[in-house]
This record gives structure tokens, C-alpha cells and sequence, in this order.
């Protein structure tokens, strides 16, 4: 089988993907088209993966010079993908999020019109709002993935219910004392993991460094702080001190949620797929300027199931992280998130994605 996965441009977009064809790599020949300047470039390469690369810029409806700019330029990539769909001949496409599937997806269905590629078409939708890209391909595509269990409406009749993919170590983690042994912790305290994303989040550092400074965490708790690269010198630097297991990144979350009882984080896809998956509580800062705010509408959605505080940014920057944890780390109210978190734990979404890409083929060759 011929796999063709179009995304990028952040960890939510693509972590979802590599599980995916980490699953299919048995069996299937796996390419990935995405931006040549974005993260792409670095974690695909990274986890085996050959990347193609074609032009794009993010969509917009508003009539400016930047309109005719992203034309242009997705006009270009759609030429691109025409190239490399064809060469591909894949035996399906998935599109799991960012500017860049617009050509590729839309490559896709001009080949198909053409009778020159016969591959159905499917969308990964991890976010609780969907964005302009995956609003404007959902016309185009045979089935959506979605993390919920109900889809936006705009998805009717082609809606799955999947849950967000994971790669298979954070469905398997080491015991939480070799993990706290690894990662240098002490083994009878708390843990509380910090993180902002694929790129790090400085309102979250900035919020932890003031807090670490002053009160501190509360009482008999520690911390695994992931700054993301480009914060790290800084955030060491106005620690001033060793304050727990400060990391740059870690490639595998593993030990770090296995270590975790709550997790401080933004409410990214990728980030939601892991909670889930690990069943770990947290406290949900969503970013500001996401897209159509999807961010908030997925952290409303975990607050509402009890497995999540929502913190929104501008709270953390007044310095309201330390009584937000306050309440998190009280037991009870501890005990009441780790029992919802459990209950949001699903079954495995990769092996419900697996047999969706088995049914899409089956229906192909059926054709």
C-alpha cells in the first residue's frame, strides 16, 4: 500500500500522523508533503519519513494584497502536488492539518477527476473547531476523523469518531518510579509536567519562573519543566538554580507522563491525544492567537468532561498560576480530575484509524 500523508507546520499536525505510519510501516510505503519551512523539515526526517515538499500560505477571505499572494502561492504548490500525488500513486491520502494540504488535497481530486489517481481521500480533524483549511476541504474528501464524538456540523454524513492518534510508547508507559529514577526526580513526591507544545510556550515559562521565585509549587510537589528549545538558556538563566527536571524537548514523552499526576499545558491536539491517552488531569492554558481559537473550544470540551482547569493566558500573566494550582493540587479536587481524566481514556485511535484505512481500500478496489 501507498500511503500519502499531507500536514505540518506544528507538532499537532504531525505527531498525529507519524503514529499513524509508524503502525502502516509494515505494510505500506509512506510519504509526507509538507511546507520546506516549517518543522516538517526536522520531524519527519526524524522519524523515518521521506518529505516532499511543495508551496503554500495560509488561506484568507479578506479581499488585499495578501489574498493575491496566497493565490499565487497555493496555486504554485497545487502544481507541485500534482507532481508528486501522480509519482506517488497512492492507495489513499490523509490530510491531517496545516495550510499546506489545501494543494495537496486539492491535487489529489483534480488527478481523480482525471482518472489518473483512483485514491480516496481522508481528513483528520483533531481539534473541537475545525479551521478554514479543513472547513474548505471537507467538500473534497471521503471521510473526516475527528476526536470527538460529535463533528461539526459541516462534516455530516462523512464524520467518524476516532480520538487523536498517539505514537504506541504513551499507550504503555514504564512504571511511575523507573520514570522518576530516569528522570532524576525524587520518588516519593508529586509531579507536576510542564510544557508548552512543539515550540514552547514563553507565557508558561514566564508564569512557572515567577512562581518558582516567589511561593514555589505547593507543598510535596515537584516539576518536569519542557521549555521548548528557544526558552531554554533563558529560562535556566533566570532560575538561577537546579528546580526539578528541566529539559529543552524530549523526543519521547514517555517518562515524562509516566512521572506526571497533572500536567500544565496548552490545549493543542497533539497535547489532547497525549492526555488522553495516558489519562493525566491538567490545568489547560489555551493560546490566544490560535486559529478561530480552536484551542479554548478544545479545552472547554476536557473542563467539561472534569479532566481539566482552563487558565486562559492573560491569568497566567497576572500571576494567577500559583492559586490555580492551589486548587488543582488539593486532594480532592485532585482525586476528582485523575478519576475524569481515566474516564476520557478511549480505545486505542490509531487501530480505529487502521481499519477506516482498510475499509476506504477495500471500497476503492471494490469500485
Amino acid at each position: 500500500m501507498n500511503v500519502l500523508f499531507a500536514g505540518g507546520g506544528t507538532g499537532g499536525h504531525l505527531y498525529p500522523a507519524i503514529a499513524i505510519a509508524d503502525a502502516l510501516r509494515d505494510r505500506a510505503n509512506v510519504l509526507f508533503v509538507g511546507s520546506a519551512d516549517r518543522i516538517e523539515t526536522t520531524i519527519v526526517p526524524k522519524a523515518g519519513y521521506a518529505l516532499a515538499t511543495v508551496a503554500s500560505r495560509p488561506l484568507t477571505r479578506r479581499l488585499s494584497f495578501e489574498l493575491a499572494r496566497t493565490a499565487l502561492a497555493n496555486a504554485r504548490g497545487t502544481l507541485q502536488a500534482l507532481r508528486v500525488v501522480a509519482r506517488a500513486k497512492p492507495d489513499i491520502v490523509i490530510a491531517t492539518g496545516g495550510y499546506v494540504c489545501f494543494p495537496v488535497v486539492f491535487a489529489a481530486r483534480i488527478l481523480r477527476a482525471l482518472g489518473l489517481v483512483h485514491a480516496p481521500i481522508a481528513l483528520l480533524e483533531p481539534n473541537a473547531q475545525p479551521g478554514l483549511t479543513n472547513r474548505l476541504l471537507a467538500p473534497m474528501v471521503d471521510e473526516v476523523w475527528g476526536a470527538f464524538s460529535d463533528g461539526d456540523a459541516r462534516f455530516a454524513g462523512k464524520y467518524v469518531h476516532a480520538g487523536i492518534p498517539v505514537r504506541a510508547a504513551l499507550r504503555a508507559l514504564p512504571t511511575r518510579e523507573d520514570a522518576k529514577v530516569r528522570l532524576g526526580l525524587a520518588p516519593t513526591r508529586r509531579t507536576l509536567l510542564a510544557m508548552g507544545g512543539s515550540q514552547g510556550a514563553r507565557s508558561i515559562n514566564d508564569a512557572l519562573t515567577t512562581l518558582l521565585r516567589g511561593a514555589g509549587l505547593p507543598e510535596g510537589w515537584q516539576l518536569i519543566h519542557v521549555t521548548g528549545e528557544r526558552e531554554y538558556d533563558r529560562v535556566r538563566r533566570e532560575l538561577g538554580r537546579e528546580e526539578g527536571a528541566v529539559r529543552p524537548y524530549l523526543d519521547d514523552m514517555s517518562d515524562a507522563y509516566a512521572a506526571a499526576d497533572l500536567v500544565l499545558a496548552r490545549a493543542g491536539a497533539s497535547t489532547l491525544g497525549e492526555l488522553a491517552a495516558t489519562g493525566r488531569p491538567a490545568i489547560l492554558v489555551p493560546y490566544p492567537h490560535a486559529a478561530d481559537d480552536h484551542q479554548r473550544a478544545n479545552a472547554e470540551r476536557v473542563a467539561r468532561a472534569g479532566a481539566a482547569l482552563v487558565l486562559d493566558d492573560r491569568d497566567l500573566a497576572a500571576g494567577k498560576l500559583g492559586l490555580t494550582l492551589a486548587e488543582a493540587t488539593a486532594p480532592s479536587r485532585l482525586a476528582a480530575l485523575e478519576a475524569a481524566a481515566q474516564r476520557l481514556r478511549e480505545a486505542d485511535p490509531v487501530a480505529t484509524i487502521l481499519a477506516r484505512i482498510d475499509a476506504l481500500a477495500a471500497r476503492r478496489s471494490a469500485a
